[in-house]
């Protein structure tokens, strides 16, 4: 049975988000991408930041981390982009196997 990750990551343009989940998608390295825009506030190089940021948490087979994770840094445009790896401790059977499904390597 397979296990269930999140990637979680920000960018700054929602444009790139978008590219980054239909990426993603058609690698068929995530099942689902989900999109928020959020305010972070952060320090980077010192100095205190407050930017408009978008969200991606991207749903994937734990074992097809690793390369979602890759694909993520290729394709991200921060110098140190977040990525955040959330394992599921329990997931509804219905939604791993549709999962599954989705992200299966044929």
């Amino acid at each position: 049975m397979s296990g269930v990750s999140i990637l979680v990551t920000t960018i700054d343009k929602e444009e790139k988000a978008r590219a980054l989940a239909r990426a993603a998608l058609a690698e068929r390295l995530a099942a689902c991408v989900q999109i928020t825009r959020i305010t972070s506030h952060y320090a980077w190089k010192g100095e205190y930041c407050e930017e408009t940021e978008f969200r991606l948490e991207m749903k994937c087979r734990a074992e097809d981390y690793p390369a979602l994770a890759a694909l993520t840094r290729r394709l991200h445009s921060y110098e140190t982009p977040e990525l955040l790896r959330i394992d599921a401790a329990e997931v509804d059977p219905d939604y791993r196997a549709w999962l599954v499904d989705a992200t299966r390597q044929d």
